[in-house]
């Protein structure tokens, strides 16, 4: 392993092709392929998988971009005379994993000034145990997670509480006395549709657990995995859900949408932002950590 084949790895990496790579270190594509390849015997893990159009990184390759990226670059300002003529190359993506809803409906909109800035992002969707995974492999950068990472190479942070809500449309809502719910618990719920994120109704129960201190045994009627499409079939009259408040909080206040109960010890959900333990320091991660906890005190 040289630092020729470590420009080269370096130059693929951050324009995701080796005919691009070849051309920003002024190298023909087959020498390029051959450097990379040895580069990936002395390593014995592959870097890049191969796609019909171009190629992306693996784990591997993505911690060897974030280890020699920064002193690659100091180097480069140093023999190539960095100014007008020769502007440092972009840092590579900040490759951030979420839940779906969170990252569409909070966090990305946050984030809207920094990638105007320059700031560039890959954004994965996904359960926080699948998304971890990939934080420890170093297949991300950062992770929002809904519970509490374990284990010494993560480090997290608190990021934000979340208000989970009994909801219904108000034709729905209408027809459910409330009185009785409150008076009673979820029998007065009996024989009304629930539309469920998930086959084992996670949020569902601890809503029935934690607000009538009882286990909710029942089959959904419709199971969807993704929040806003439990939100828009509660909207259109086909049953009852529990949501977290940031994502129905417009429907809530135009009357769209109702609350059936509101508890003076509603559930609550702590979200953590997650990142590896260890991690060579990156500007533009910092960047997105900063302002996702700053966004977050709004949120």
């Amino acid at each position: 392993m040289d630092l020729v084949q470590l420009r080269t790895f370096l130059a693929v990496y951050r324009t995701g092709s080796l005919t691009a790579g070849a051309a920003q270190v002024g190298l023909s594509q087959p020498t390029v392929t051959t450097q990379i390849q040895a580069l990936e015997r002395h390593l014995g893990r592959p870097l890049f998988e191969r796609l019909p159009r171009g190629v992306t990184p693996t784990a591997a390759g993505h911690e060897l971009a974030a280890r020699v990226s920064a002193p690659l670059d100091a180097l480069e300002s140093v023999v190539g005379g960095a100014g007008a003529d020769h502007p440092p190359p972009p840092e590579p993506p900040v490759l951030l994993g979420g839940p779906a809803e969170m990252l569409a409906v909070q966090a990305l909109p946050a984030l809207a000034p920094l990638i105007t800035d320059g700031v560039r992002l890959t954004v994965t969707s996904g359960l926080t145990d699948d998304l971890l995974a990939e934080l420890r492999s170093g297949t991300l950068d950062l992770v929002i997670a809904t519970a509490r990472p374990r284990g010494r190479t993560v480090l997290a942070e608190p990021l934000v509480d979340e208000e989970f809500l009994l909801v219904a449309a108000p034709a729905v809502a209408h027809g459910i006395d409330t009185d009785r719910l409150r008076a009673d618990g979820p029998t007065a719920l009996d024989g009304i549709p629930i539309i469920s994120y998930a086959a084992d109704l996670p949020i569902l129960r601890r809503y029935w657990r934690h607000v009538f201190d009882t286990r909710l045994e029942t089959e959904p009627a419709l199971i969807v995995a993704d929040l806003r499409a439990v939100l828009a079939t509660v909207l259109a009259g086909a049953g009852i859900s529990v949501l977290p408040r940031y994502l129905c909080a417009g429907e809530l206040a135009d009357g769209s949408l109702m609350t059936l109960l509101d508890p003076a010890d509603p559930p609550i959900n702590t979200g953590f932002l997650a990142r590896r333990v260890g991690a060579p320091p990156r500007p533009h991660v910092e960047l997105v950590r900063a302002r996702l906890t700053e966004a977050a005190r709004d949120w």
